[in-house]
Parts: structure tokens; C-alpha cells; sequence
């Protein structure tokens, strides 16, 4: 049991944060979101993975180009 635990921390410290983000902004618990990933993801044969790749891409690219600023003085 104490290895699926490390293999989930691992996961979930090492992730693209794609299913807590989307969680954040439905207002649901990262759990339930993780969940029905996994449930979609065997129904459509694996195709929500090029879903979740797609969105981990555009989330990093979206860090990368809004970067905050914390005055106009920052440029």
C-alpha cells in the first residue's frame, strides 16, 4: 500500500496541474475531476489522454506568455 502512495505523490507533485486547474475554476474537489477523467478515458479508448496532453500543453504555454506583474514599473 505505502507504494501506490509514493507512485501517487510522485504523480501528483511531478503533473502539469491540468485537473486542479480545471477544478479551481468548476469549483469541484481535483478528486472527482481525476475520476472522471479515468472513467472517460475507458469508455473513449484513451482518447481523453490527447485531451489532457493538449490542455497540459496550453496551460504551460499560457504560464509562459501571462506572466504577472506586480506594477507597470516591471517591464
Amino acid at each position: 500500500m505505502n507504494l501506490i502512495y509514493s507512485v501517487r505523490h510522485f504523480f501528483e507533485r511531478h503533473g502539469f496541474g491540468v485537473f486542479s486547474r480545471l477544478a479551481d475554476k468548476l469549483g469541484m474537489r481535483a478528486k472527482n475531476v481525476r475520476i472522471f477523467f479515468i472513467y472517460i478515458s475507458f469508455v473513449t479508448v484513451g482518447l481523453s489522454f490527447g485531451l489532457y496532453l493538449t490542455l497540459a500543453f496550453l496551460l504551460r504555454l499560457k504560464d509562459m506568455i501571462h506572466t504577472k506583474r506586480s506594477s507597470v514599473f516591471d517591464l
